[in-house]
């Protein structure tokens, strides 16, 4: 068997002794991108900027409006590209290197990559979230060298890593021997559907090369491996007692149905024993969290993002930050980031990242969801900006609480919260026209934010599988506007160019309040005189949203304009303690270029008040 298959067999000592990259010293100054390595590029783009920003020949063309649709112009035509979209689309961990410079000129700083280790052979979890082996790349991707390339690059271009990686489950590694729950097959038959009910299952076995259950499941014999793609490995976990083996979650809030049960196919770990405060680590998960230091050390590596955190038990979750904080130190990474996918809102977030040591929460409490809906027009905009300002209710500042501790996006690559209808922001006909200003709310406002791949490209994907919003930029088989090889990494794009411009302000030292500062929505007034929080009263809202960020004693004013359609112009309260009547706000950007630069006047209404115009669908930032 190639490679390494026990934990035994690494050169610890060397790991510890390489030169790592330090970590950040504030992960609320950096902008995340999350890609799909899958789904993002194989490095055969035409007409790309490297690192360097020298142009790439390659064998994709860059896509036209002419090309969308030119994957869906026959039945057959279209259910080819909708059957690309389910399996594997080829990109490479090369790919997203090629795209470091395409990156770091947007504005990223860190970059979130899907899981990259090995999946079970035939299974098409181009996704990687069903792992089969926890110490080998899965080489549709690439090598382990790959990844470190990957990770070098970046850093050389000050954009920081963060892997995404699982310790709730492996892939489908077993079968059952199911005995009870006779249930329909939907055909007239039925099947032993082995379902959770707190009793353990009977098992056929392990899974060998072809995937049948045809190893015993008992340990391997570490002396004597099977095929490299049977089983699961590393050897320390290829064993019985790693796995709980009571059946798949049917009742997704019943605990501890949600904490030892199988996400359907996938195998759930057994993780441990015990209170949070006495937990007892199953070997099972002493030897995943050892895996993954050997990633630290491997592929130099600054954070993990944590599937499924809600899955585990919470001593599992602390064992887990502890024991990965502890070896990130050992080898000069003081502030390695671990970010929990924590759903259940902002009190359990909280209460989460309190009581195991993790260090964010992503996009909790509907954050994606009035993201989404506050540009839209069909949210109340306190109903976005009271998830920050009532984290008093957490006993935090809303500025300490958020600051560092949540990870913000509004696309992701599961939509759980649309159920069955799964759509990008820019799915719909108004998306594309309020693009940047959902971007310019999510990056300038608390938090951590994070990009979604092919969000700065105005991608559109929607439809009732996961697959339309994952789409290949790249191209391939499943290009993006329902396209075939054609890729969308512009440059030049109106989008990705504001986005850059904006992201830039965010980094000056002058603007540290968009990133680091207090925030509050701003009251509006019409005619100078009343003045209330912008809101919905009938159908949709088209109004300009402004709020402020302080820092110290710095007041930046940030407003969008939810009318896609017209300029808005509104009396913007401001801060009377740190303005006299008569100070001028210049605008530092504006989705006009004409505005940038000038200035208004503070004048004496609600305290006191700017009089600011957005463009339609703009944004503005005046300080």
């Amino acid at each position: 068997m190639a490679g390494l298959t026990s934990l035994d067999q690494v050169d610890w000592a060397d790991l510890r002794n390489r030169p790592h990259h330090p970590s950040p010293a504030a992960w609320e100054d950096q902008v995340v991108y999350f890609l799909l390595v899958d789904r993002f590029s194989d490095g055969r783009e035409d007409g790309y900027r490297d690192v360097n920003g020298q142009v790439v020949a390659g064998a994709t063309p860059r896509l036209t409006v002419a090309d969308r649709g030119n994957a869906v112009t026959t039945p057959a035509d279209a259910d080819r590209w909708r059957s690309a979209g389910a399996g594997w689309v080829l990109g490479t961990l090369a790919g997203v290197t090629s795209k470091i410079g395409y990156l770091a000129r947007l504005g990223v700083t860190a970059i979130w990559v899907s899981p990259v280790l090995r999946q079970v052979e035939g299974s098409g979890s181009y996704h990687c979230y069903g792992t089969q082996n926890f110490l080998e790349v899965d080489p549709h991707f690439g090598t382990t060298q790959d990844l470190q390339a990957l990770v070098q690059v970046a850093h050389a271009h000050g954009i920081y890593v963060v892997l995404d990686v699982i310790f709730n489950h492996t892939g489908d590694v077993f079968a059952y021997d199911p005995d009870r729950y006779w249930t329909p097959d939907g055909h007239g038959g039925q099947f032993l559907d082995p379902r959770w009910d707190v009793n353990p299952y009977r098992v056929a076995g392990f899974r060998d090369q072809g995937g049948d259950p045809t190893i015993p499941f008992a340990p391997v014999d570490p002396t004597t491996p099977p095929p490299a793609l049977a089983g699961v490995w590393p050897a320390e976990i290829f064993h019985p007692a790693t796995f709980t083996a009571k059946g798949r979650i049917s009742n997704w809030d019943h605990d501890p149905e949600f904490r030892e049960g199988d996400f359907l196919g996938l195998k759930d770990v057994r993780l441990g024993d015990g209170s949070t405060d006495d937990y007892r680590p199953s070997p099972a998960l002493v030897a995943l969290t050892r895996a993954y230091q050997y990633w630290i050390g491997q592929a130099d590596v600054d954070g993990f993002r944590i599937d499924t955190v809600k899955h585990m038990d919470l001593g599992a979750a602390r064992y887990v930050a502890a024991v990965l904080h502890e070896y990130a130190m050992s080898v000069g990474k003081e502030n390695f980031y671990l970010i929990g996918e924590i759903t259940g809102g902002r009190r359990r977030a909280y209460e989460t990242l309190e009581e195991t040591g993790l260090d964010a929460a992503l996009g909790i409490d509907d954050i994606p969801d009035r993201l989404e809906y506050v540009v839209k027009g069909w949210r109340d905009p306190s109903e976005y900006f009271d998830l920050f300002r009532n984290s008093l209710q957490v006993h935090k500042d809303s500025h300490v609480w958020f600051r560092d501790k949540v990870v913000t996006v509004y696309d992701d690559h599961d939509q759980v919260r649309k159920g069955s209808h799964k759509a990008r922001f820019c799915a719909d006909a108004e998306g594309p026209r309020l693009a940047l200003a959902v971007l310019a709310l999510n990056v300038t406002t608390l938090g951590i934010p994070c990009i979604y791949y092919g969000s700065e490209q105005a991608l559109d994907g929607a439809g009732d599988n996961d697959r339309y919003i994952r789409e290949a930029m790249f191209g391939g088989e499943f290009g993006p506007f329902s396209s075939r090889c054609r890729h969308v990494f512009d440059e030049g794009h109106p989008l990705y160019r504001e986005i850059s411009t904006i992201l830039a302000l965010r980094r000056r030292p002058e603007f540290i309040g968009l990133r680091r500062g207090r925030q509050y929505l701003r009251p509006i007034s019409g005619d100078g005189i009343h003045f209330g929080l912008p809101r919905r009263f009938a159908g949709r809202m088209l109004s300009v949203v402004p709020w402020s960020r302080i820092f110290l004693d710095t007041e930046t004013v940030c407003a969008i304009n939810t009318d896609p359609a017209a300029a808005r112009t509104a009396w913007v309260t401001v801060d009377a303690g740190l303005h006299r009547v008569g100070n001028l706000l210049t605008c530092h950007y504006s989705t006009d270029p004409g505005q940038t630069g000038t200035s208004e006047a503070v004048e004496a209404r609600n305290g006191c008040a700017v009089r600011l115009t957005v463009p339609p669908g703009g944004f503005v930032v005046y300080q």
